[in-house]
């Protein structure tokens, strides 16, 4: 199968490369020879089919696995040199049942060494509200989803990856995170999100990025009017 041509960012502006990536779990290929660069502060939209490789991509992507091959450049250098310069939201949460937002949020604020007073703006820019005194296992699943996106921003990063956000949330919900996504987007960060939900993002994604067989089989520009 031929790769599309796909388009190229100057070395300048390049958040993620991707240098002939291969990842075998046992004798299952993951990823086939990938091979890319995105460019900064864009929004990016990875679909595929189940096992086309998207969360691979992007775990590879953070440095939270490791290739079989090929190399990963995160903003030009190796992925766990750049840690505090991105932010990860994987499908679990990664939230304490039994703490509130706020304490969740102190918890994983003094991990990067900040001061608590980044909590409840991070609570705020996610669209709760950080008095809300209430243990993180009573919330609805759009709250979880907008907490642990508030997780992932609380050291205001560079590039975000988001691996299914939207998941087991309803319409209102998404929409109202989806437009927050676009919103920092146009601050300037770089977003990956992968989803099973690309018309959520339609009004906001820069580019869809099409997975199978663990390969890159297309790349689609999206022209706003």
């Amino acid at each position: 199968m031929t790769t599309p041509a796909q388009p190229v960012a100057t070395e300048a502006k390049v958040a993620v490369s991707l240098d002939n990536i291969v990842k075998f779990f046992g004798r299952f290929v993951a990823l086939r020879n990938v091979t890319a660069t995105f460019a900064a502060g864009r929004l990016y939209v990875i679909l595929g089919d189940n096992g086309a490789g998207k969360s691979t991509l992007l775990r590879v992507m953070t440095g939270l696995l490791k290739p079989t091959s090929g190399a990963v450049k995160l903003l030009g250098e190796d992925p766990d040199d750049v840690n505090p310069r991105f932010g990860y939201m994987g499908h679990a949460p990664l939230l304490y049942d039994e703490l509130t937002g706020v304490e969740n949020l102190n918890y994983f604020a003094k991990l990067y060494g900040m001061d608590d007073h980044v909590v409840r703006d991070a609570i705020r820019t996610v669209g709760l509200d950080p008095d809300l005194d209430r243990r993180v296992g009573n919330y609805s699943q759009g709250m979880r989803q907008r907490m642990s996106l508030a997780r992932s921003v609380i050291h205001n990063p560079e590039i975000l990856f988001l691996d299914e956000p939207f998941s087991n949330v309803d319409v209102k919900s998404a929409h109202d995170m989806a437009a927050l996504l676009g919103k920092m987007r146009d601050e300037g960060r770089t977003l990956f999100v992968v989803t099973h939900q690309p018309a959520v993002l339609e009004a906001f994604a820069d580019e869809y990025i099409m997975m199978s067989s663990g390969q890159i089989v297309e790349r689609r520009e999206e022209h706003k009017a």
